[in-house]
């Protein structure tokens, strides 16, 4: 999509309420939406928020063509006013954002705008369609890497992936969900993640025999060789003959084997027999990186069968996070001005539950224990809300009201950072390596019982208690 103007990347209901909203006098009717989804997938304890920069960007470069202009037109539904607003578009609304790489949990905003009801509209499918694809990658990247237990693990997915946003997107957000490189090359280029990659089972295939496909790589490419060795049979052919391109073509030029990859069979039985192989022959340096439809589970299962893995490639079970592939997120109404100016909280009712919002502009404090560093809850409160944090704080479940706990000795910090003031961009993202690393930092503060793969902990995410009145009564009024 690089090459195309996507102002009109919307779902279509957008236009024919800002085009209500224009004709009836109130387009300029400030409105308050939150982004938030309502479960973790694969049944996680937590989400790694992600798409923010790419968010930035689209935002920074919207605007609508005499093309786009005229594609309205043809449906012959839409005011001319309508249209010209919209070919003059100028963005003026707020817009707040937890910073990419930070664990969140249902319910909560990641992501506010507040602005006129027209332009805050029409910015709905872009922030869930960058904020859902890239958050599930980054959280399965981040589940895949964790089951790793510190070996690197890159991302192979691109020929599996869902287009070619979802590749390019795609291995963005696992890198900053904690993968030290993709497959993907066009990414080195533009977000500075490793490219990586040495062969296919193919160049095994174009030459009369294994041994020679090996030699020969490994005169062009000396310094980091790492052979694909299980093209014909791992134990038989390709280790032997790894083995003897070290002593043939790489010994006598001084350098070593980097490694070898296996693709297939049984992974945990052949690099166990791989390691014994590769020590016997003095490489005991020789890395062994391996692939085959990987995931979290196999992963964690292979390691602990004793398999001697140095390296992971994983491929369609991250890029399309194949084990569960949507996250959910959602772009609710939340509050909006009345006639008088004054923001008035908004609910959404539903018959299930878990589907009905919570009303009012919102702030969102994450307390952190000032004796272990970790984070131990999150706290939803109103925007004009004031609190003294240097106090112990007593929360409650928004539900189950009865179940309270009490803080004392913590530090709060607001979620949600200001990113564009009326309609001006105020934050600078940062590079992606320290979006990485600022990932991998949070990841660390949360308990050991949030982030097990089976049944984690579920983490506190409570209302303040004006919030929760607020709720309460337009519940009640209804």
């Amino acid at each position: 999509m690089d090459e195309k103007n996507t102002a009109l990347l919307c779902d279509f209901y957008e236009f024919t309420m800002g085009n209500g909203y224009f004709l009836t006098g109130k387009k300029d009717r400030i409105a308050c939406f939150d982004v938030y989804f309502r479960k973790i997938p694969d049944g996680g304890g937590y989400v790694i928020a992600a798409g923010l920069d790419t968010i930035i960007d689209f935002i920074d470069n919207l605007k609508f063509t005499d093309e786009d202009i005229e594609t309205l037109r043809n449906k012959k539904i839409f005011d001319e006013g309508f249209l010209s607003y919209l070919r003059n578009f100028k963005l003026e609304c707020d817009i707040f954002a937890v910073p990419e790489g930070t664990p969140v949990f249902p319910n909560e905003p990641i992501i506010t705008v507040k602005g006129p009801a027209i332009q805050a509209q029409l910015l709905e499918t872009i922030l869930l369609l960058l904020t859902n694809h890239q958050s599930l990658i980054a959280t399965k990247a981040s589940r895949i890497c964790r089951a790793a237990s510190g070996r690197p693990v890159f991302e192979f997915g691109s020929r599996r992936a869902q287009g070619t946003n979802a590749a390019v997107l795609g291995a963005r957000a696992a890198y900053i969900g904690g993968c030290m490189g993709t497959a993907c090359a066009i990414c080195e280029r533009l977000y500075d993640i490793p490219a990586v990659g040495t062969m296919a089972h193919s160049w095994v295939q174009m030459y009369d025999s294994e041994l020679e496909a090996f030699e020969t790589y490994a005169k062009l490419y000396p310094d980091n060789c790492t052979l694909l060795v299980d093209t014909y049979n791992v134990l038989k052919s390709g280790i032997p003959n790894a083995i003897k391109t070290y002593e043939t073509v790489l010994k006598p030029l001084g350098k070593r084997l980097s490694g070898v990859r296996i693709d297939s069979g049984d992974i945990a039985y052949l690099t166990k027999k791989t390691r014994k192989l590769l020590d016997e022959a003095g490489l005991p340096d020789c890395k062994i990186f391996v692939s085959n439809s990987l995931d979290e589970y196999i992963i964690r299962d292979i390691l602990n069968q004793g398999a001697k893995v140095d390296f992971f490639g994983v491929g369609e079970r991250l890029i399309t996070s194949k084990s569960e592939p949507v996250l959910g997120g959602v772009y609710k109404l939340v509050a909006a001005e009345d006639s008088d100016g004054k923001l008035i909280p908004k609910i959404k009712l539903s018959e299930n539950v878990e589907k009905i919002t919570t009303p009012g502009y919102k702030e969102v404090y994450r307390l952190f224990s000032n004796s272990t560093g970790k984070m131990v809850a999150d706290l939803i409160a109103l925007k004009d809300e004031e609190f003294d944090f240097t106090k112990p704080i007593t929360l409650f479940h928004p539900q189950f009201t009865w179940k309270k706990k009490t803080f004392e000795n913590y530090t709060a910090v607001k979620l949600l950072k200001p990113i564009y003031l009326k309609g001006k961009r105020v934050y600078s993202s940062p590079a992606i390596s320290d979006i990485k690393n600022y990932c991998n930092d949070q990841i660390s503060k949360l308990w050991d019982e949030l982030v097990r793969f089976e049944n984690p902990e579920e983490y506190y995410v409570d209302l303040s208690q004006k919030l929760w009145n607020t709720k309460n009564e337009l519940l009640n009024m209804n």
